[in-house]
Formats: structure tokens, C-alpha cells, sequence
């Protein structure tokens, strides 16, 4: 007689389903992670692909959307998370598990999707992507995380304000430390303005229209798109707002040039400056920093309207094709060409009017790049600083006296904003420029809290844009 105990015979063994929604918005976190990719490049030829191929449909679209940037957005929190459900330093978790880990955070703590199902949607694309043994780790995680709520855990792993307010911040509205004191100190002012600001930044921000005058009209794209999915502009009179979202290249007037994607922010910056005051002549106008060119597609529009032509100039050959596409079909002289604006092919004193956009931090457009504010360091500004004030300064040479340079940031911060002017203004590192200070704000009638001037920095939370800045100045010398 056989007295051994009787084995269970084994599980079959079970293939990893795929789920094309998760495993497109993992393939997104990862080009973002390893190739210093940006989400809003990355995203939508992946989606384009996936409905290519019949996967997807336009819930699917949207949930992959909101998986790739909600755990970028939160990502800060939910490495917090995280790290107190490990026992282990959370730098030595691979990145492609961390990855897996934090679209499961999200999917608990920041969507409507039950409990189980993003339990077990996660731990079945972490044995698809990372096989059987890490997926275990994911489960452990993860049913960790579901121990609490977001609020219940952001009181767990954040400092209190009265303890270390910066850090406090930084932990629950998800940016690093050195970005929140950037902020506070360029918005000023206590708590409440800047929490604003900081929740603001973890906002889906809407897609907004603009039509180029002489070319398209609001009305018409507020009929293409439908009243349902139409709001006029807050601010400029060239916008309309995508109430419900959508694809706006499908739009004709998009498809022809006729109207573009443009926030308002970037809108009011070019209005102002093609709406400043100029001494005699006005016909040559520059945008000296046109890439990617949607500024330099609306002061075209603008310039061609009174006769005058517009120069765009950008550094970056694939992005000066950017601006050659974006300007196609503008009814005005134009001429788009590549060139370096510290080391510019134009005589001194030629242009009428100049806008330079300067490259900068993007801190003014963490809604749009999330991954921005993981990816910047405090010290990337000292390598900015040189570029802007030699972009400005050669301006303010380009223009003639009488005419008016724009100085614009999508950066709020104020080493990149108002100290720039400053400095190219009394002479620090160059020669001093005789010009004088333009107050922007009535140029951007009717849109509120526009500070103490004469320059005008624009916000999230505020103004429902990126946080553009402008200084206008007339050289007089």
C-alpha cells in the first residue's frame, strides 16, 4: 500500500493576457523614461496606430491618455507612495517596474476604476512586460496602496506645511522641491496662490483654437466644431475652446493653415506685440525665435494685414520647416529662414517690431509636459541665462529707434523673466541699451490680475494659460 500523501496536480499554466490599453500607455512611460521623449509627441502616433489596427475605439483612447498623464502629473506622490510600501531604497526599483507601480497608483488613488480590476489589470501587464516573479512584487505593492485613499496617504508620507511648507507642497501637488520655491517666489503672496497654482499645473488643460485673422474666423470654427463642443476664448479675440476635446487636425481650417492650436497665453504675447505703439514706420516686423511657429503664423496673419511683412527666423533647421508649414498660405510678405539670433544676418536698427520667444525651462507649461518637472534641474537655468540676454540684447540692436522689442518666456521664474531685462538693461555682461520700459497690461484689454506692470506674467490658475511672460521696450537709442 502507497502511504504517500497525494500531490495536487500542478495549475495549468496561464499566458499573460495583453491588454493593448495598458501595454500602449507602459510603451509611452517608458519612451518618455529612456529617450527624454515628450508625452504629447509620443502619444498620439501610438493611438493613431493602435486604431489603425481596429484596438482601439475612443474610450480606449481616452483611458490611455489619462494613464500616461495622470502618472506623470502625480508621479511625485506616488513615488512617496511607493517608497513607504518597500522596503527597499525606491532608486533601486528598475524604472520599468516603477513604472508598472505608478500607473497601479493611479489607477487606485487617482480614477473611478474598482479596486480589483487595477489590482489585477496591473499585476497581468506586469507579467506581459516583466515577467512572473516582478509581477509578484507589483500584487504585494499594490494591495499595500489599497490600504488608503489618496488624502489618507498623502497624510501619511507628507511633512506638515507648519513643518517644511516647501516640502509639504512639493509631496502633495507632485513637483519637485526646487520648482515650488521657484514658483512662490515669482508668484508671491501666501498659501492659497500658490496651492492654486500647483493644483492648476495638475490640471488636463483644454485645447484651444486659434483663428488667424484674414484667414479663418471664430465663428467658423465655433460651427465646425458644434455649440456642444465650442467656448469662446476667455481672453483673445482669435481664440475658441474645445469644450469637450477631440482631434483638431481633423478640422478644416486646421488642415488648411487657416487656424492652428495655440493656448491663449501665446496668443495674448503676440497680440500685445503687434498691438504696441510704434513711432512712423511699421512695416518690418521679426520673430526671432519662430520654432515651432504658431507665434510667428499669427503676427504673419497680423503683419499682412496692415501691409506689413514678417521675417521669421529659427536656429534649428527642423524646426524652421516647422515654421515654413505653419506660415504656408499666409496672404502677406513672409519670409522664414534659419538663422542664430545672437549672431544674426540682419544690419542693426532694420525691424520695426520684434518678438523673441526665448528658449527657456517650460515652467510655464507643466500641464502640457508634465515629465518637464522631473527632467529639469535648478542648474539648467544657469546654462538658459547666457542665451537669453544675448537674444535680447541683439534685439533691442536689431530694432530700429522708435520700435518696440517683446521679450517672452513660457517660464514664470524670475531668472529667466524680469532679471534678464533687467540686466541687458543696465549692461550686466554686455554693453547698456538705451530703451525704455512699454506697461504691457493695456494691451491685453479686459484680461484681469495682470500685476503691477509694466511687464505682465500670465497664469494657470488665474488666467486659464501657460504661465507666459512679457516685457515690451522701446528702444530710444
Amino acid at each position: 500500500m502507497n502511504d504517500q500523501p497525494r500531490r495536487r496536480p500542478a495549475k495549468p499554466h496561464r499566458r499573460p493576457q495583453k491588454d493593448p490599453v495598458r501595454f500602449l500607455a507602459f510603451e509611452a512611460l517608458r519612451a518618455v523614461d529612456e529617450r527624454d521623449a515628450y508625452a504629447n509627441l509620443v502619444l498620439p502616433p501610438l493611438l493613431k496606430k493602435a486604431r489603425a489596427k481596429g484596438d482601439f475605439d475612443a474610450r480606449d483612447a481616452a483611458l490611455a491618455t489619462e494613464l500616461v498623464y495622470g502618472t506623470l502629473r502625480r508621479q511625485g506622490t506616488y513615488d512617496a507612495i511607493v517608497a513607504a510600501c518597500i522596503d527597499r531604497p525606491l532608486r533601486e526599483v528598475d524604472p520599468p517596474v516603477l513604472d508598472v507601480l505608478n500607473m497601479g497608483v493611479h489607477q487606485l488613488l487617482g480614477t473611478r476604476i474598482p479596486t480589483h480590476a487595477a489590482v489585477s489589470a496591473s499585476v497581468e501587464l506586469a507579467r506581459v512586460v516583466l515577467g512572473e516573479g516582478r509581477a509578484k512584487f507589483v500584487n504585494a505593492v499594490l494591495r499595500k496602496v489599497t490600504a488608503h485613499d489618496l488624502d489618507g496617504w498623502v497624510e501619511k508620507v507628507a511633512p506638515s506645511y507648519d513643518e517644511d511648507a516647501e516640502d509639504h507642497l512639493a509631496v502633495v501637488h507632485s513637483h519637485p522641491r526646487w520648482i515650488v520655491s521657484a514658483l512662490w517666489d515669482a508668484l508671491g503672496g501666501g498659501r492659497a496662490g500658490i496651492e492654486d497654482l500647483l493644483e492648476a499645473d495638475n490640471e488636463r488643460p483644454e485645447v484651444t483654437l486659434v483663428a488667424r485673422p484674414g484667414r479663418s474666423t471664430t465663428d467658423e470654427l465655433t460651427k465646425a466644431l458644434g455649440e456642444d463642443n465650442s467656448l469662446p476664448g476667455r481672453w483673445s479675440p482669435y481664440a475658441v475652446r474645445m469644450a469637450e476635446g477631440g482631434e483638431p487636425g481633423a478640422l478644416e481650417a486646421v488642415q488648411e493653415g487657416r487656424a492652428g492650436v495655440q493656448d491663449e497665453g501665446s496668443q495674448l504675447v503676440a497680440a500685445a506685440l503687434a498691438a504696441a505703439p510704434v513711432e512712423g514706420r511699421d512695416t518690418r516686423w521679426l520673430d526671432g525665435c519662430a520654432g515651432p511657429g504658431g507665434k510667428a503664423a499669427l503676427l504673419a496673419a497680423l503683419a499682412a494685414d496692415r501691409g506689413a511683412a514678417l521675417l521669421a527666423a529659427e536656429k534649428q533647421p527642423h524646426r524652421a520647416r516647422l515654421v515654413e508649414r505653419a506660415l504656408a498660405g499666409n496672404p502677406g510678405p513672409y519670409q522664414v529662414i534659419t538663422a542664430d539670433g545672437t549672431r544674426p544676418p540682419w544690419l542693426p536698427g532694420t525691424f520695426d517690431r520684434i518678438l523673441m520667444d526665448v528658449p527657456c525651462s517650460g515652467l510655464g507649461a507643466l500641464r502640457r509636459r508634465p515629465e518637464s518637472r522631473w527632467r529639469r534641474r535648478a542648474e539648467d537655468l544657469e546654462a538658459f541665462a547666457p542665451l537669453q540676454r544675448g537674444l535680447l540684447r541683439e534685439a533691442l540692436k536689431a530694432v530700429r529707434v522708435g520700435g518696440v522689442v517683446g521679450y517672452a518666456t513660457c517660464s514664470p521664474h524670475l531668472a529667466e523673466t524680469r532679471v534678464v531685462v533687467e540686466d541687458v538693461l543696465k549692461g550686466r555682461g554686455g554693453e547698456p541699451v538705451e530703451a525704455e520700459w512699454i506697461d504691457a497690461r493695456p494691451l491685453m484689454p479686459g484680461v484681469p490680475a495682470l500685476g503691477e506692470g509694466p511687464d505682465v506674467q500670465l497664469w494657470p490658475h488665474l488666467h486659464g494659460t501657460d504661465a507666459m511672460y512679457l516685457a515690451l521696450l522701446r528702444r530710444t537709442g
